[in-house]
Formats: structure tokens, sequence, C-alpha cells
């Protein structure tokens, strides 16, 4: 097995298990791999360092420098984005493609009023908007829609 510090192109870091290297590059060809905080698919690996003991045999040996860990900042920050995504996602309803239809039908009191997520294009976010209708253009990571390990 092989863990890999992966890194997305909105430089968020992550860790990924393949069984080699090969599996890794595969599954990544394949549009497999995705970044678990922002979702984007372009995922490239990161530099990390092996542990290395340095010394003769006596004493301690050196620790593992990892240069592909986020700092504690980062980190506690992507934590908290996939804490409040998962919620999101517990916390809705996903109508897919029907967002903007659905938003105005409980804007208007014609459906039952509760938090709803979905997809809209550009023009049907604008509209809702000048509507008055209050929506967050929000991308969540796919794997969040199926069930979370």
């Amino acid at each position: 097995m092989r863990v890999l510090n992966l890194q997305c192109r909105n430089q968020h870091v992550f860790e990924g298990w393949f069984a080699s290297e090969d599996d890794f590059l595969d599954q990544r060809e394949r549009a497999l791999v995705e970044c678990p905080v922002c979702g984007d698919g372009s995922i490239s690996k990161r530099l990390s360092a092996p542990r290395l003991n340095l010394g003769s045999g006596r004493g301690e040996p050196l620790p593992a420098v990892d240069a592909a860990r986020p700092d504690g900042a980062e980190q506690e920050m992507q934590l908290a984005w996939m804490a409040l995504a998962r919620r999101i996602v517990a916390n809705t309803d996903d109508v897919g493609d029907s967002f903007a239809e659905e938003a105005r039908k409980i804007y208007y009191g014609e459906a039952k009023e509760r938090g709803i997520r979905g997809q809209a294009t550009r023009a049907e976010t604008e509209s809702l908007i000048e509507e008055g209708i209050a929506v967050m253009p929000l991308s969540l990571p796919v794997a969040l829609k199926g069930q979370l390990q």
C-alpha cells in the first residue's frame, strides 16, 4: 500500500492510499481522484521526505520530515470546511437540476420551506437573486453526496 501526499489546484493538501504508484496514475487518468475539500479533479503528487536514520546507530534517530503536511492553521481550516460541508449535506435536500424551480416554489409558498441544494446555471442564479430569493453558490465535493466513511 502506498500513501501519497496529494494536492489539488486550489492548494488543498490531503493523503491518498493506493495499491501502487501505477494505481494512483491510473485512477487519476480516469478522473477517479478528487480533492475531498473542494472536489477539484486536477490532482498532483507532492514531495515528501521518507524517514531517514542518519545516525551511527547511537542515540535517537532523526525525526521524519514531511514537506507535504499542511501547517496547523491550514489543516484546521480544511477540517472545519469538511465539517461544514457534511452538515450542509446532512441538513438539506438535494433537488439536482431543479434547484431554481424548487427555490421559487419555496419562496412563493408553493412548497414546504426547507433547506435545499442543487445545480443552477449562472443565469438562473442571477434571476433568483433579482427576485429577492437568497441563494449561495457553493461547491461541495462529489464525495459528500455518497455515504461518508
